[in-house]
């Protein structure tokens, strides 16, 4: 027969357990069978792995463990919308159509929204050593429209058996660059959403940026896409944020840095689904998901199955 300490024990281990399982398993108030019950985010596909935001990136991140991908846009010159993170050329890891380095003093000139896709599509992705990513697999590639990379993706998840991917589309935009690296936020969204694979996306298609405008937009005129604010802001508060943007979105997704245990329950208390970035190792994964996070967004995304999710 077991004593009062000993049951006590038991209770609390169960008590344990049980969190633990709860965390693992369950979906935030927000988040529907179409969703994820966890997102296992690639980050630019998988940086760490593949030249970023290319499409062999989200073909990689997708077969070592991701069920979302996660990417950055911009509008070119000519109304076009190209997958690319800066919003020009970066040195470290583009090169010039033939093959020299992008002077670091000259990048202001191969800004996209001051070019033309057909003159961007010859620039260079993958070829260059890139110290910051060790593994990430030297190829030669290019920064592709949005509509190529989907079509691209839909009918590589297709042929190789695998689930069909769900999309984290993150708009680049500031208020102090409109007009010189983006258009402003109505005409960017109309340029975005003319882009026809995105409907066919329905459901699996999430938006999300650091700029409040393109998302108070998005969630005036297509109120049935689910949004997410992104952050690296310490000064300003979580309620801050909200009554920044305005709206509750779908997504909070805080740098993880910020996550903290009571951080990820007033995002479940207002029913919103909290997936930090950029999360690199497996002990980072595991403590946020610990904490109860609802997914990881990683540039490894091979370490998923490591870390449980």
């Amino acid at each position: 027969m077991r004593t009062k300490k000993q049951l006590s024990l038991a209770v609390v281990a169960l008590a344990a357990c049980t969190a633990f399982t709860a965390c693992k398993t369950t979906r935030s108030a927000r988040q529907t069978a179409a969703d994820p019950t966890v997102f296992k985010v690639g980050h630019r596909g998988t940086r760490g792995l593949m030249p970023e935001n290319t499409i062999p990136a989200m073909y990689k991140g997708l077969e070592v463990g991701a069920n979302t991908i996660e990417f950055d846009i911009h509008i070119t010159k000519d109304g076009q919308v190209m997958v690319y993170h800066d919003a020009s050329f970066t040195p470290s890891y583009t090169t010039m159509p033939d093959g020299k380095n992008i002077p670091p003093a000259e990048r202001s000139k191969y800004t996209f929204y001051q070019m033309n896709y057909s003159d961007i599509r010859s620039f260079i992705i993958g070829e260059k050593p890139y110290p910051a990513f060790p593994e990430q697999q030297r190829m030669r590639s290019y920064a592709p429209l949005l509509s190529e990379m989907i079509d691209s993706v839909e009918a590589y998840t297709k042929q190789h058996h695998l689930p069909p991917a769900y999309y984290l589309l993150e708009i680049k935009s500031s208020e102090k660059t409109d007009g010189k690296e983006q258009p402003a936020p109505e005409e960017y969204i109309e340029r975005m959403m003319a882009v026809k694979q995105l409907k066919q996306l329905g459901n699996r298609l999430y938006v999300q940026s650091f700029d409040p405008r393109p998302l108070q937009v998005m969630h005036r005129k297509y109120p049935s896409i689910k949004l997410g604010f992104l952050t690296s802001d310490k000064k300003h508060t979580f309620e801050q944020h909200l009554e920044q943007l305005g709206f509750t979105p779908y997504f909070y997704n805080p740098a993880y840095e910020m996550v903290t245990p009571e951080l990820v329950k007033k995002c479940h208390d207002r029913h919103i689904t909290i997936v930090p970035w950029t999360v690199q190792t497996v002990d980072e994964m595991k403590k946020l998901r610990s904490m109860g996070v609802d997914g990881i967004i990683s540039d490894y995304p091979n370490k998923f199955h490591e870390a449980g999710l």
